[in-house]
């Protein structure tokens, strides 16, 4: 069984608990608390040196930190990651999107302004940056959706977990759906994809917490 290190609140370690919801494999979970630095504890960082949530430890106890490598990893051979070359691709180009022009800003907003105390006041010269940069982001998201019922064909797959994780959350770093209506609709279908669970979900397989 999978043994994921996760925090609830993380939309990184939500996007791992997604994947294998929606994949239907069971695993166990530890919970990581970031915000008080239990990821900085000498015990996980002897599992990841990176300090970072989330962490898969596969059955045979080999490690796999940040989020994207473990989408990949578990749908592997499934249809969240496409066969066919160009799918793949287009998958991975929303992928990439989301790391380069999304997350940093509109995933960053949420984590500092709704997360860690004291967020606003410590970000205060990047709120400016972040509002600007992830209405962009929703904007190039929005045409996309007009005219594609997911970001990489006609199913879901990857690109559709990893944007899905910041984006509904986004009202939590100050952005206003209101004007994205295929973005709002996109959210909504994907929340109806048979496996899905929203973010206060946990495994019924037995759970530990971290030291």
């Amino acid at each position: 069984m999978y043994l994921l290190y996760s925090m609830q609140q993380s939309a990184n370690s939500y996007k791992a608990r997604l994947a294998l919801s929606l994949l239907e494999q069971p695993f166990s979970l530890v919970d990581v608390d970031i915000l008080s630095g239990g990821n900085r504890t000498p015990a996980y960082l002897a599992l990841n040196p990176a300090g970072q949530v989330p962490m898969l430890v596969l059955p045979d106890g080999r490690t796999l930190p940040e989020s994207g490598a473990i989408l990949h990893y578990l749908a592997e051979d499934t249809a969240l990651l496409p066969q066919e070359r160009f799918a793949r691709a287009e998958m991975l180009r929303w992928m990439f999107f989301e790391q380069h022009s999304h997350d940093p800003f509109i995933g960053q907003a949420r984590f500092w302004l709704a997360l860690q105390k004291g967020g606003r006041a410590l970000k205060q010269n990047l709120l400016e940056e972040w509002e600007d940069r992830g209405y962009e982001a929703l904007s190039i998201m929005n045409t996309h959706l007009g005219t594609h019922p997911f970001f990489a064909g006609d199913v879901p797959t990857l690109a559709d977990i990893a944007l899905y994780a910041n984006t509904h959350l986004a009202a939590e770093g100050g952005f206003d759906l209101g004007p994205f209506q295929a973005v709002r609709v996109w959210l909504q279908r994907f929340a109806k994809v048979p496996g899905f669970v929203s973010m206060d979900w946990r495994p019924a397989a037995a759970e530990t917490s971290a030291a």
